[in-house]
């Protein structure tokens, strides 16, 4: 519980937490921050890292002038870009055996909703899970899991990686100093995160009515 805890506090209060990294690190936060989104889009032990925050966040200081703009979105897109293939391989190595229930984050009913989303959209999965938490990290799991032609897979992984990247980053740039955004910031933080999960609680709720009418049509055409 203090993980989550913790995990909570860092995503709403990104601006102080990466205040204190930049004053302590230096240029190399830059590769800090590289290695959270490769880690986040990478691994799929790690859904809970912040990826849409992080990167408006870090575009906000870029504005402020404590990175490169340009720096900072090559080597975040490169970075989400690497994460996707890493997960892609992953999953094309191992598959479904790791989904036993045994590994926290780990759940089956994360991979079957992922699953759903893919056969749903195809390819498009790869580019439209971007900009979806959790969904995020395990769509290209999936893609490997189902042994998905890597060539079909990289295109839309480096489109997504690089529209994903720019649209927050220069988000962050553009308006994350506003006076509104600078004082309310944990607020824009969980609009952002909010804005991010509707698409998935969107298709939950469609696919639960699309389950609920089928049911009701199979219960009527027994009678």
């Amino acid at each position: 519980m203090d993980f989550i805890a913790l995990i909570i506090d860092f995503v709403l209060h990104l601006d102080k937490y990466l205040s204190v990294i930049i004053q302590d690190f230096g240029v190399w936060s830059y590769l800090i921050l590289f290695i959270v989104i490769f880690i986040e889009t990478g691994l799929v032990v790690t859904p809970f890292l912040p990826g849409d925050s992080l990167l408006f966040a870090a575009g906000a200081f870029a504005a402020a002038g404590a990175f490169n703009p340009v720096l900072l979105f090559v080597l975040l897109a490169v970075a989400a870009v690497l994460g996707d293939t890493a997960n892609y391989w992953i999953g094309h190595s191992i598959g479904p055996k790791v989904f036993t229930g045994n590994v926290r984050f780990l759940k089956k009913e994360y991979l079957e909703k992922t699953q759903a989303f893919y056969e749903k959209h195809g390819g498009k999965t790869i580019f439209l899970a971007r900009f979806i938490p959790i969904i995020r990290t395990f769509a290209p799991f999936v893609a490997g899991v189902g042994k998905m032609r890597y060539g079909y897979f990289i295109s839309y992984n480096v489109i997504g990686g690089i529209v994903w990247t720019s649209l927050f980053i220069f988000a962050g740039y553009f308006f994350g100093n506003l006076p509104f955004v600078e004082e309310n910031f944990s607020l824009v933080i969980i609009a952002i995160v909010i804005i991010s999960v509707l698409p998935a609680v969107w298709e939950y709720f469609k696919a639960k009515l699309e389950e609920k009418k089928a049911v009701e049509i199979a219960s009527i055409s027994g009678k």
